[in-house]
């Protein structure tokens, strides 16, 4: 009888146990310390470049399940290395800022918090697109793994990035040498609470999942003057208006229709006064697509047309508006692998029921989480959706056709307990069978 090698041994005995592994059991005797975890995160928000209690929070947690810690990576950013013997260094990412919202959930544990943002002005923080939940299963998932490192072989790697709301983390942390210093994992995994998804199931996109994102400002010059003489003036606020109708020309006829595009005037302020024709209006955008080549037509396009609005109205070259494309804030598109994104299906499904995992859509949000997958490595990253809603608040506004609180939203209050289970559950069982996967 041949002999099997100790390594194939432990192939076999991981796979066995890992199909057997009763996950529900485990994380429900740990889950009323998420819960409190959980709470103090949401009462206890930060803005993006804030996070220092945060991340001192997540070391602390990291550092209790002997987890060798640096903290204030990237900013407030925290890496926790967990080596468990030779075998695939899975990686795991939570993101920890807050929104500066005022919370309007009315719920009794809702966020008081008041701050003052990078411009000085105060405002209300709140953790409006579920980072907390993110934190709290990013926490569970490494208490699981640690629990059961008899069934698994590898290094763990807990990564908890600062910024991402503003684009700025994942960047900040993978140029202080988050890939060379600590560990370049062979599998980048994530999770993002859906607002639109029931708490207990999941969705994941194979391929393109969200967009790339561009902020862009534009200053749209012009010839001020008496509101009673516009004949003397070139008005900035008409020009303004003409250049916002006229980008949306640019999607709808400059874009093969089968490319996803978006281009959106999310703010237009001028003037002071009634009677007053300005000097200058400011245009705020943001872009979404999905190729590099849609997002280089958007950018031209919208130089060459609000310049040529310009040059109609008979402004001298040196008032042509400017645009200004915040390269420091610009997010590429996140991929899905494919064969990990299966891969993770397969082991979600196993763990909750195939019935609790859907297949989901490509969205035109923006998540720094892809520039993971961007790096001189080229690494496979998945990051799947985590159902947030209240199950039967859901079913209510299917029948009633009423529309749920979105991500980013003062009324935004997820199922946390339901939420935070399945999300340490999904991610523990991905993790697991990618250390027990042959090489």
């Amino acid at each position: 009888m041949k002999i099997l090698s100790s390594s194939l041994l432990f192939l076999l005995a991981s796979h066995a146990y890992a199909s057997t592994l009763d996950l529900s059991h485990s994380v429900a005797k740990r889950l009323p310390d998420l819960e409190s975890l959980y709470l103090h995160l949401h009462q206890n928000p930060e803005l993006s470049y804030q996070e220092q209690q945060t991340g001192k929070r997540l070391a602390t947690e990291l550092r209790a399940l002997n987890f060798s810690v640096t903290d204030e990576v990237g900013g407030f950013g925290v890496v926790g290395i967990f080596k468990n013997g030779a075998g695939p260094t899975v990686m795991i990412r939570a993101d920890t800022d807050g929104l500066p919202i005022i919370e309007q959930t009315g719920k009794p544990y809702a966020s008081t918090v008041r701050t003052l943002d990078a411009h000085n002005n105060k405002v209300g923080v709140m953790h409006g697109c579920g980072h907390d939940i993110h934190m709290t299963s990013f926490i569970g998932t490494a208490q699981q793994l640690v629990q059961h490192k008899s069934h698994w072989q590898g290094t763990l790697m807990m990564v908890a990035q600062p910024a991402e709301e503003v684009g700025g983390g994942a960047k900040a942390m993978i140029k202080e040498g988050l890939f060379d210093t600590f560990a370049t994992p062979d599998h980048v995994l994530g999770l993002h609470v859906s607002a639109s998804l029931p708490a207990g199931k999941v969705a994941i996109a194979p391929g393109y999942a969200l967009a790339n994102v561009d902020s862009v400002d534009i200053t749209v010059k012009g010839k001020g003057g008496h509101g009673a003489y516009p004949h003397t003036t070139i008005d900035p606020v008409v020009l303004a208006s003409r250049i916002v109708l006229a980008l949306q020309t640019v999607t709808s006829r400059e874009i093969t229709p089968l490319e996803p595009s978006v281009i959106t005037v999310g703010s237009i302020h001028g003037g002071s006064k009634h009677n007053i024709i300005s000097n200058e209006v400011k245009l705020q955008l943001t872009l979404r697509s999905y190729s590099p080549k849609v997002r280089a037509l958007q950018i031209a396009a919208i130089k060459r047309i609000t310049k040529g609005i310009a040059m109609s109205a008979g402004l001298p070259e040196q008032l042509a508006p400017e645009v200004f494309v915040h390269e420091d804030e610009t997010i590429p598109s996140t991929y899905n692998d494919p064969a990990l994104a299966l891969a993770m299906t397969k082991s979600i499904k196993q763990e909750i029921g195939a019935d609790n995992v859907v297949k989901a859509e490509p969205v035109m949000a923006g998540e720094d989480f892809g520039m993971y997958g961007r790096t001189e490595h080229q690494l496979p990253i998945t990051i799947f959706w985590l159902g947030g809603v209240e199950p039967n608040k859901y079913q209510e506004s299917v029948k009633q056709g009423l529309t749920l609180p979105s991500l980013h939203s003062s009324k935004f209050a997820p199922d946390y307990p339901l939420a935070i289970s399945t999300g340490v559950r999904a991610m523990t069982s991905s993790a697991l069978d990618l250390f027990n996967k042959a090489h």
